[in-house]
């Protein structure tokens, strides 16, 4: 343990990013950020607003984009504000308070994505026992242990962060605060802090990515056994979108917080965080919702009412001249 009585104690941090090309950077992640926006929010609206759309599917499925908001909102705009003021620092309350919504949202996707994909192993392998088995008291009751789980478990890592002290150096190699570049720079004995992350860690990713697997396997299983070719084809290019983008969450996130730290995999790790905290919440009202054909037809039918609306509107301001 490094004794840092003799050292000046950190007040903040400096965000690294990614370095050269800011304007290039701004305009990338800003348009990333918006169309995550846009994506997720108009799901949550189409699920909320129409009646079609209330059901355990949908249900999940607004869960998912409200939590994808959240998700991205902890770290883009922080991470364009410093892009365009130029100021990368961030105080140390500030860094942990960004690492514990970043966690907890983290936790909480990991169990949600398990949960969808029970949702569709019961949907289409149980056809005949879903409605008992996926009731509205099951599906608020799995959506409610996701994001306690996600939010309460990340409680134990912060407690034990908030007593840690970090001096020396205070440039933190990353776009955002991160569990492992926090303790690179801490100065007290951050061994128990470590063994509580990988244990948080294994037990959120593991398990759900188990789960989800074993879930898209009996699901491709009983696809292939449609005996409509066209049939067969769309389910299965359905679930493979699915089962690619769970794929990308769960791999990335094994890569940076399981595999052990390597040197030469410092710069990869944090090219390999984007995947998990700016490409899935990207594709995924894509993957999930927007190639849905009850969605397109949702989104037909509102943007036609709203041409309607509009033109009854002029006709009627028509009249009133």
């Amino acid at each position: 343990m490094a004794d840092g009585r003799n050292q000046t104690v950190i007040m903040e941090f400096i965000l690294l990013g990614f370095g050269d090309f800011p304007d290039l950077q701004i305009l990338l992640f800003l348009m990333i950020y918006l169309a995550t926006m846009a994506g997720n929010t108009l799901i949550i609206v189409l699920v909320v607003a129409d009646q079609h759309f209330h059901t355990p599917m949908y249900f999940f499925l607004g869960n998912l984009s409200c939590l994808e908001t959240c998700y991205t909102s902890t770290i883009l705009p922080r991470l364009l504000i410093s892009l365009l003021t130029g100021d990368k620092t961030m105080s140390v309350s500030g860094c942990i308070i960004q690492l514990y919504f970043f966690g907890s949202l983290a936790g909480t996707e990991c169990c949600l994505l398990a949960v969808m994909s029970y949702d569709r192993y019961l949907a289409i392998c149980k056809p005949l026992h879903y409605s008992t088995l996926m009731n509205i008291r099951i599906c608020l009751q799995l959506a409610a242990a996701s994001w306690l789980n996600g939010c309460l478990a990340v409680i134990i890592l912060i407690s034990f962060l908030s007593q840690v002290l970090f001096c020396g150096q205070n440039e933190i190699d990353h776009f955002y605060c991160d569990i492992i570049p926090l303790m690179e720079l801490s100065c007290s004995d951050t061994r128990l802090i470590i063994l509580v992350d990988f244990i948080l860690t294994c037990v959120f990713i593991l398990p759900p990515f188990l789960l989800t697997l074993i879930s898209y396997v009996c699901i491709i299983a009983t696809i292939l056994r449609i005996p409509s070719t066209t049939g067969r084809k769309k389910a299965f290019s359905t679930c493979s979108s699915h089962l690619i983008v769970v794929t990308i969450f769960y791999g990335t996130l094994i890569v940076v917080y399981m595999l052990p730290k390597r040197d030469i995999l410092g710069d990869l790790k944090k090219v390999l965080s984007l995947c998990y905290t700016v490409l899935t919440p990207l594709v995924n009202p894509l993957i999930y919702s927007l190639r849905n054909r009850e969605v397109k037809e949702a989104l037909c039918k509102a943007v036609s009412k709203c041409g309607f609306h509009k033109n009854v509107q002029r006709l009627r301001d028509n009249n009133l001249a």
